[in-house]
């Protein structure tokens, strides 16, 4: 069974001109995305050039789990995802938890419901990365 994570948060308001600043800090801050998404050093630090632009994932379960992936994709504009998804999905995604073929997000990506001004926010802020 495959567990689902309901993001219901109080975060403090942000003027509609800190749309990125509020994506940020889901991301960094709530979510924790770096952990799956960023590459980290040998000295164990997130790797700052290649942020969210996707990892070879360190972590593996005991018991084999079916289509546990052993790479998470960059999340940034210019990445891979982006193009094949585009910015209406994105925006699906995050609200719904659901891809754009209907399933959620292969192990061990969580699912994430946001508000639909949070996932908005979360896309504005993946936007500007480059």
């Amino acid at each position: 069974m495959r567990a689902t994570l309901v993001i219901l948060l109080s975060l403090p308001a942000f003027a509609q001109s800190d749309k990125i600043t509020r994506g940020k800090y889901i991301v960094e801050e709530v979510s924790r995305c770096q952990e799956c998404h960023t590459p980290k050093l040998p000295d164990g630090q997130f790797d700052r050039s290649k942020w969210l632009k996707g990892a070879v994932l360190n972590v593996q379960p005991i018991t084999p789990i079916k289509d546990w992936h052993k790479t998470s994709p960059d999340i940034t504009r210019p990445g891979r995802l982006w193009q094949k998804w585009g910015e209406r999905a994105l925006l699906d995604y995050f609200t719904t938890g659901l891809t754009p073929k209907g399933t959620p997000a292969g192990p061990p990506m969580p699912t994430y419901k946001l508000k639909p001004e949070d996932a908005e926010a979360v896309v504005e802020y993946l936007k500007s990365l480059q």
